[in-house]
């Protein structure tokens, strides 16, 4: 018999994340704006918006309608070119939530994937060496040094 207990799977914190950032936004005066993966399956948003496969959206009470921040999408009716238009943004398009006028906001984390409820989560490997691959194009990520 075994003591590994498998931890509960959680649902995305996402939209929580996303509905608590933009409360914050809104309690300060500011202007809430998302940053949309326009590629993104299920995104509705008119072409013209769309630039280098993304869409930059206000989404300020004053600048949209009927807005729901809700636990899959976020949906609301906006202007675009004078003509009302319904947008739907999958809460895993969302790539940036933040404040116009200063910029403070939050990126959204990576999705992960939830293991099934019947497999064990995989042991941890531990090392002292940093991974030594490169990734695809041969550009370098970003690296975290510990500065004394």
């Amino acid at each position: 018999m075994s003591n590994f207990r498998t931890p509960p799977v959680m649902t995305s914190n996402r939209p929580y994340l996303l509905r608590a950032m933009y409360e914050w936004i809104n309690d300060n005066g500011m202007t809430p704006y998302i940053l949309v993966d326009a590629a993104f399956p299920g995104v509705q948003v008119p072409q013209q918006a769309i630039k280098d496969g993304r869409v930059v959206l206000n989404i300020a009470a004053r600048a949209v309608s009927q807005i729901s921040l809700g636990d899959a999408e976020i949906g609301f009716l906006a202007r675009f070119g004078g003509v009302s238009q319904h947008v739907r943004v999958p809460v895993g398009a969302v790539q940036a939530i933040y404040a116009q006028e200063s910029g403070q906001g939050m990126t959204m984390p990576e999705e992960v994937a939830a293991a099934p409820a019947s497999a064990p989560p995989s042991p941890a490997v531990v090392s002292d060496d940093p991974p030594r691959t490169e990734p695809p194009g041969g550009k370098k990520g970003p690296r975290l040094r510990v500065v004394k």
